[in-house]
């Protein structure tokens, strides 16, 4: 099955760096997953596997940790959900489409304790999927109130953002 792999907090250089994404590709191909690829370098990764989730990313945490020297959080989901999170994207034409993002959580998004987003975000929109949580963020919002670390605190969980057509890129690979 094709699974994706959303690495959390990738930098280009320093203690979550991954020098190339070719190296990368390598160490899992040797590993044993399939057809593996990268998309840009901020850690976004499509192989295939017969393992389930938490196994692909026990064994993916170790071989980065090991192998590179990175402790990354990541989000691992099948390619069937992120062909969802496009389809039911809710920020449509009157939108631009490169000010949505999407933030997502390795469990179930509708688990969280989701009444905490009870606020006013100013121009800065966000809306609740099935599979993720979906933000507008206007170029002219002042201060962009809606983040990955302000996310993480309000829930108490670790999330991972994208822009959605990162995502959509990465479903083209």
């Amino acid at each position: 099955m094709e699974h994706i792999i959303l690495l959390r907090g990738v930098t280009p250089n320093g203690k979550n760096a991954i020098p190339k994404m070719s190296y990368l590709v390598d160490i899992l191909t040797e590993a044993g997953f399939q057809h593996v690829r990268t998309y840009i370098q901020s850690g976004n990764i499509i192989l295939d596997s017969d393992l389930d989730l938490e196994e692909i990313r026990e064994h993916v945490h170790t071989l980065i940790k090991e192998k590179i020297g990175a402790d990354l959080k990541m989000v691992i989901k099948n390619k069937n959900d992120f062909e969802k999170i496009v389809h039911e994207n809710p920020f449509k034409e009157e939108y631009l489409h490169d000010r949505v993002h999407v933030i997502l959580y390795q469990g179930f998004i509708q688990s969280l304790p989701l009444e905490k987003l009870k606020a006013d975000y100013g121009e800065e929109e966000i809306c609740i999927g099935d599979h993720c949580l979906y933000l507008y963020l206007p170029r002219t919002a002042k201060q962009k109130k809606l983040n990955t670390n302000y996310l993480e605190k309000l829930f108490g969980v670790d999330l991972t953002m994208r822009k959605l057509n990162v995502v959509e890129k990465l479903l083209t690979k």
